[in-house]
């Protein structure tokens, strides 16, 4: 099976201490769980509509990683369930990410999402976005969400030098946010970063998340 084989390839070159999120947007739960049967056990998808009824007919034991856009009326969806969403781009979407957490009961740990792409497309927030979120006072009452770290798109490029500057100057954000006096639910530890075609880069650079589609599921078709 291609999915099989890829990802037997993929796990000799990621480190251990790195989390293979396998993308499966696109995919059929059939797919879905041939890769789920030869171990992985953490797949993202971009989509709300596409996460929903594959959590509803896949194992439990899945982890479910949220990593596409997400609209404040979508969210609760998959609060009963979503193991880490890694597109937080405002303080609003933060709010209702808690407000539907605690209709839970649960502590949803998150990634804020920021534009390191040269490509206006892509969403995140600057750096001072984020600087003014994490010292907004409204932050010290989200008591149901977890800020764990950071997650950022490169350009997508055959400039190797170019990923590499947006991946470092991302490492060097979280380090910078990381001295910041903050409550005790925000932790910068994790670095979501890393895609099929730049992941290798991404590593290098410091990412503890690499978020890998094509390269385990073979090109999506369109």
């Amino acid at each position: 099976m291609e999915g099989k084989n890829n990802i037997r390839e993929l796990r000799a070159t990621i480190p251990a201490n790195v989390k293979l999120i396998a993308v499966s947007k696109t995919q059929p739960p059939e797919r879905v769980l041939e890769v789920y049967r030869f171990g992985q056990r953490c797949f993202g998808e971009n989509k709300v509509q596409e996460l929903v009824p594959k959590y509803q007919a896949l194992p439990k034991d899945i982890e479910w990683h949220m990593i596409g856009h997400l609209q404040t009326n979508k969210v609760k969806y998959i609060a009963p369930f979503v193991s880490l969403i890694h597109s937080v781009d405002s303080l609003k979407l933060l709010q209702e990410i808690n407000k539907q957490a605690q209709r839970y009961g649960r502590v949803i740990p998150v990634l804020l999402q920021i534009h390191i792409a040269s490509e206006e497309t892509k969403f995140g927030l600057s750096q001072t976005e984020v600087e003014e979120i994490l010292k907004n006072p409204v932050i010290d009452n989200l008591n149901h969400v977890k800020i764990s770290g950071l997650m950022g798109m490169a350009t997508l490029t055959d400039d190797a030098a170019k990923i590499r500057e947006e991946f470092k100057g991302l490492r060097l954000l979280s380090e910078k946010l990381k001295r910041f006096t903050v409550p005790g639910r925000i932790e910068m530890h994790e670095l979501s970063m890393g895609m099929s075609h730049d992941y290798v880069i991404a590593i290098e650079e410091g990412s503890t998340m690499v978020r890998i589609g094509s390269a385990i599921f073979g090109e999506r078709k369109p």
